[in-house]
């Protein structure tokens, strides 16, 4: 396991939460001066979205939020994730409600898992997360403050990932894949593009350019022992290739020549979850594998940290509130909480402060629950209190 992979683990899936979102605002989107005539018109007006995106930007680039994310750490459970973008998403002044947050953030999950499969190499993962970036930096263009936040990133993120070696990348690949490898939701833009089985599994490609720095398969050379060239063998690949293409630019500015990790949402169609048949038995499994452990303790303190650094705006009064809803329609949202299943949910709690008690009581029962077999050091219960003042400070 690579202990340098949530950074872009967390870039990444913020890029595709801001398409997401930026593609559904603009869904609701009603014309200003329409909005100025009839008050009662619960819709979005184009300074309201780029308030949100603004707000969920600053706060994912917050500079104390990223000296937390960059130092080396193992990744977060899935749980602990999906927790800090719950966050994330409330950073200004729209509401998501359960079903909308589910949906999200699995349409989040599965792209980029998509992506990560689909790199020739362990190194472009780096390309798919400069496309991230480029496009968030597109999103704040015209707000110079955000922006400087943005390229402050992109050099924390050249500065520790282009001295890497291969082998290197290849262990953060790995370790994507092994978060990964539990999630098979189907998503209807990949099912369309016949990308994704009907089991929520996706079908790589035998066909296109090899990646940078290699040659079409097919071809056995044999050599002496003195390095000459003795025999060639041919061989049947298997597929379509080509040869490879230029490789992408890995500075702040130039062409990343891959598409991955770009907005597919650009082209308005409608997106769908479903729950795959495969799905209830790999939930169970996961299930099984975030069973409490020593560690957990340890991890929730650590997400408390990261948390910490995340500048949230209050939930304001319904009148400057607004709901987001990621599905057709509200009965659509409604039936897709009720028929998730259990073991798919995330059970996600909304940590506040110390002053609100029920959320208080709540974090204190379940770092009860984290405790192995009921035996405590003399520090547990301070650790305990150190998160829950931390908390405070949110």
């Amino acid at each position: 396991m690579s202990s340098r992979t949530l950074p872009l683990l967390f870039i990444n899936l913020g890029g595709e939460m801001l398409y997401i979102l930026d593609q559904r605002l603009r869904a609701q989107n009603i014309p200003a001066d329409k909005a100025k005539k009839d008050s009662t018109i619960a819709g979005w007006i184009e300074e309201d979205r780029r308030r949100v995106m603004n707000d969920i930007i600053t706060t994912m680039f917050n500079k104390k939020f990223l000296e937390e994310l960059f130092k080396p750490q193992e990744l977060y459970s899935k749980k602990a994730l999906r927790t800090v973008f719950d966050r994330l998403a409330h950073a200004s002044i729209m509401r998501l409600n359960q079903a909308s947050m589910d949906k999200l953030y699995d349409l989040m999950t599965m792209a980029f898992k998509y992506q990560v499969l689909l790199c020739p190499r362990p190194k472009d993962i780096l390309l798919v997360s400069f496309n991230h970036m480029d496009a968030i930096k597109d999103f704040v263009k015209d707000t110079p403050s955000i922006l400087s936040q943005v390229d402050e990133t992109y050099q924390q993120l050249i500065e520790m990932y282009t001295p890497l070696s291969n082998g290197e990348f290849q262990l953060i690949r790995q370790t994507l894949l092994i978060f990964f490898q539990d999630m098979h939701i189907r998503v209807s833009i990949f099912l369309k593009d016949k990308v994704q089985n009907s089991n929520g599994r996706f079908g790589l490609p035998t066909s296109g350019p090899v990646p940078h720095g290699t040659q079409v398969p097919g071809l056995i050379r044999i050599f002496s022992c003195t390095g000459e060239e003795k025999t060639r063998l041919q061989f049947n690949n298997g597929g379509n290739y080509t040869s490879a293409i230029r490789e992408g630019s890995f500075e702040i500015f130039g062409d990343r020549v891959t598409k991955l990790g770009t907005n597919m949402y650009s082209v308005s169609r409608p997106v769908e979850t479903h729950m795959s048949g495969t799905s209830k038995s790999s939930a169970q499994h996961t299930k099984v594998n975030t069973a409490p452990n020593p560690l957990a303790k340890e991890e929730l303190n650590m997400l408390a940290r990261l948390m910490g650094g995340l500048e949230v705006q209050k939930a304001g009064s319904s009148d400057t509130a607004f709901r987001v809803n990621l599905f057709a329609t509200d009965e659509e949202e409604e039936e897709a909480l009720i028929t998730r299943p259990d073991e798919l949910s995330y059970g996600i709690i909304n940590i506040q402060a110390t002053k609100d008690q029920q959320v208080s009581a709540e974090l204190t029962k379940i770092m009860g629950e984290f405790t192995d077999s009921g035996h405590q050091s003399p520090s547990s219960s301070s650790k305990g209190d150190d998160l829950l003042a931390m908390m405070d400070d949110l």
